[in-house]
Parts: C-alpha cells; sequence; structure tokens
C-alpha cells in the first residue's frame, strides 16, 4: 500500500480563524506542504486540476515542476488532467516536459472534471465531456508510444504523421483514470488495462464500491488478468490526535465551517452533522 498527498489548492479563508491567504502565500503553503510529504515519507504528492472558485488549481504541471525542483524522491501526480478540457497534443508537450524536468516521476490520474463553470469557460457540454474525455485521452496515449501520430478526431484538428516533442522520459508514463460517478471513466481504464483511482472524498462508500466491482468485471471482459489490478481511493483528509474525543472536538468547528460554506455556495450535503461523517468513516 501507497499513501498521497493531494492537493486542490482551495484557496478560501480559513474554516476556523477566518484568514484569507494571499493567492501567493497559498501557493508557497502547497510547496511546503509537498517538502513536508516527502520528508514524512508520503509515497506521492497529487495536485488536482479545476478552473472556478474557490480553487486555484489551474495549472498543475507548473505547481508540481517547481515541486520536482525541490524534492528528490517523492512521486508527482495529476488529481485530476481534466483532460474532457485540455487539448491533448499541448497536454503531452507540459507533460512529457515535466517528467523529464522531475527524472522520470511523474504519474497521471486523468478525468473528465466537473463543474458547470469550467465547462462554460472551455465550451464543453455535459452531453459531449465524456467523449471528450475519450477522444483526447486515445490521442494523448498514442503520442506517448509513438513517434507519429495520425489520428481521425471530432474535438480538434486531425493529426497526419504528426510528431510531438519533446519524446518521452518514461517510456510510458504511469496513467491512472479518476473515476468519482462515471462507468465510462471505469471502462476506459479497464480496456487499457491501467489503474483505477476512486475519488470517493467525503461522500458515502456504497457508489464508489459499486463502480470498483464494475471495474473489476470489465477488466476481466477484456482478457486482463485481475491479478494486475491496481485501484487507489482518495478521501478528503485525515486528522489524527490522541484520543477519538479530542480528534472529534478540535475538527468539529472545521467540520462546521465546511459544512456552512457548502449551503451556502448551494452543494450538496451529504453529511449532516459530523458524528454522521465519522460513522460512515468507520463502515
Amino acid at each position: 500500500m501507497k499513501f498521497l498527498a493531494i492537493t486542490l489548492i482551495v484557496h478560501r479563508p480559513d474554516p476556523v480563524t477566518g484568514v484569507h491567504k494571499s493567492t501567493h502565500e497559498r501557493f508557497r503553503e502547497v510547496l511546503d506542504n509537498a517538502v513536508l510529504a516527502e520528508e514524512l515519507g508520503f509515497d506521492g504528492f497529487g495536485v488536482g486540476e479545476r478552473h472556478e472558485r474557490p480553487f486555484i488549481s489551474s495549472s498543475p504541471p507548473v505547481v508540481l515542476s517547481h515541486v520536482a525542483a525541490l524534492t528528490r524522491r517523492i512521486r508527482l501526480f495529476t488529481a485530476v488532467t481534466t483532460l474532457s478540457l485540455l487539448d491533448p497534443v499541448r497536454a503531452y508537450e507540459d507533460y512529457a516536459t515535466l517528467d523529464h524536468l522531475s527524472g522520470g516521476r511523474l504519474e497521471l490520474i486523468i478525468g473528465k472534471g466537473n463543474g458547470a463553470a469550467q465547462r462554460e469557460l472551455f465550451h464543453v457540454t455535459p452531453e459531449d465531456q465524456w467523449e471528450r474525455n475519450a477522444e483526447s485521452y486515445e490521442v494523448f496515449r498514442r503520442i506517448w508510444r509513438q513517434d507519429k501520430v495520425t489520428a481521425r478526431t471530432r474535438f480538434r484538428p486531425e493529426l497526419t504523421d504528426a510528431e510531438v516533442w519533446p519524446r518521452p522520459y518514461q517510456q510510458p508514463v504511469r496513467v491512472w483514470h479518476g473515476s468519482a460517478t462515471s462507468k465510462e471513466s471505469v471502462d476506459l481504464a479497464a480496456r487499457h488495462g491501467e489503474p483505477l483511482f476512486s475519488a470517493n472524498v467525503t461522500n458515502p462508500i456504497e457508489p464508489y464500491a459499486e463502480l470498483i466491482r464494475h471495474y473489476r468485471e470489465r477488466w476481466e471482459h477484456y482478457g486482463h488478468d485481475p491479478a494486475d489490478i491496481a485501484i487507489g481511493a482518495g478521501t478528503a483528509g485525515v486528522y489524527v490526535a490522541r484520543t477519538s474525543q479530542q480528534a472529534l472536538e478540535t475538527y468539529r468547528p472545521i467540520f462546521e465551517s465546511h459544512l456552512a460554506f457548502q449551503r451556502r455556495t448551494g452543494l450538496p450535503v451529504v453529511f449532516e452533522t459530523l458524528e454522521d461523517f465519522v460513522e460512515a468513516a468507520r463502515r
């Protein structure tokens, strides 16, 4: 088992103190956390990609390049690379460059992403986001493996004997498929025999368990050895104290602040109380 520290670089006031750090301070905090994660023995550090408030994680390759310069061992993850929004050629160029600069420490977690604001920003619709994600990944995957690529595409200009530089350091980079809700992403991962990352965060576990069962079924359907399956899972965080009572007391105002933020911004509320959240985590 391996452990990653992942950030979406949320940028809003501290849930307890109300202090709102500057954008510069928030980025410095992310870099410091990456260095600390390596010192503590974490296996990887991940940066998400979001293009809407309250996140400032719109450029993971830039942030991870800086992390690469400050660290030596820790693996670098994207969590996730939103290929439904990106040109796969440009994404390949960024990440192949990052992989060289990091000495081959890059691993990608890809996904179609979510959020209406970022879909509107990139003119992606709920109806075509899955097809965009699949097409972009097929092109991205081929560029990583082939010196010249010809591809008939719907959502970007077609490629004819295209050469894309730099050529890769890792051949190929390891790609995980992030899935929070979709069997489409699960099927894409199983088809290529690639690992799945279940982004369950703070939601009930049952829908994610169902997606993982579906992944195992599709994996075998495509003829892959069940022994080769690799699955990751994400959570919104872990808080540790000497006793459960101390942990609950310290974390309660943080939970209640997040709950108020969800209600104020119209985000779905999954757990009404901290006790509900803890009970779900125990299951």
